[in-house]
């Protein structure tokens, strides 16, 4: 049994963060570990409350699970401020953590803020560098890069500019782009760099709460199994995108995926 790890905060509503990074552990047949960073009050409407989990206690949820069942991935997502970044950060390093694929949440699809203001530089500095895999969408990518994305070259020019100051691979998710889902993915090993691009049709369903999240946990389970990152990503994109064909339609807003298609089937 592969042990996935994921670092990230509570959706009440079940669409994104903790409880969709569950599901699709548990959808790729593996064992799913939870540290709970912040808890929110939201739905496919909309976040309408946060409350921070304090970062002592989020130490202490890592010592529990890393002291006793070692997980073969860890995802990060929503951390929200520095004080909790520096403590993830700090914990990763104490216990040699493997496989981290960290999934740098700052805007919510329903629009809400996930990521305090003063804690961007702190992702930068202490996070970025232990993570295996970033994988920004479009909004996110230009946070960390610092100019406007519109096409598929500044994608390619905005991953080669967050590369400069980080060592791991790279994959900026294109969704928010009009005319395509394509993503693009530079890998860095050994000291080199290799470009991928994964094509991706954009499916018609305007449910897609928790995407970036069920994404990023695929990818987990997939660096879990022994894969190779390129592989990992594409079997996620593939597992999301089945997800979204589903075509679950649940709330009132942006709603989440199905992520037990493949049981039904």
């Amino acid at each position: 049994m592969k042990k996935v790890l994921s670092i990230a905060g509570s959706d009440c509503s079940g669409g994104a963060g903790i409880q969709a990074d569950i599901k699709t552990i548990a959808a790729h047949q593996m064992y799913a570990m939870t540290v709970i960073t912040v808890l929110t009050a939201q739905n496919t409407t909309g976040v309408y409350g946060i409350a921070e989990v304090a970062s002592e206690f989020v130490a202490k949820q890592m010592d529990c699970v890393f002291s006793d069942i070692f997980p073969d991935a860890v995802k990060i997502g929503m951390v929200y401020n520095a004080e909790i970044i520096r403590t993830i950060a700090a914990k990763l390093k104490q216990y040699q953590a493997q496989n981290i694929i960290l999934d740098p949440v700052m805007v919510a699809t329903s629009g809400g803020n996930l990521l305090s203001a003063d804690s961007i530089e702190s992702l930068k500095t202490e996070l970025m560098p232990l993570a295996d895999l970033i994988t920004p969408n479009i909004p996110e990518a230009e946070y960390l890069c610092g100019f406007a994305i519109q096409t598929k070259s500044d994608m390619v020019r905005a991953a080669k500019k967050m590369a400069e100051n980080y060592q791991g691979s790279i994959l900026i998710k294109g969704g928010h782009r009009l005319d395509s889902a394509d993503d693009f993915l530079l890998i860095h090993k050994d000291q080199s760099s290799q470009e991928r691009w994964f094509p991706g049709a954009k499916i018609a369903n305007p449910n897609s709460h928790g995407t970036g999240c069920t994404l990023s946990s695929a990818i987990a389970c997939g660096l879990a199994a022994g894969a190779e990152i390129e592989q990992a990503v594409r079997n996620a994109k593939d597992y999301v995108s089945g997800a979204l064909s589903a075509n679950l339609d649940l709330g009132k807003g942006s709603g989440p995926l199905d992520h037990g298609y493949k049981m039904k089937q």
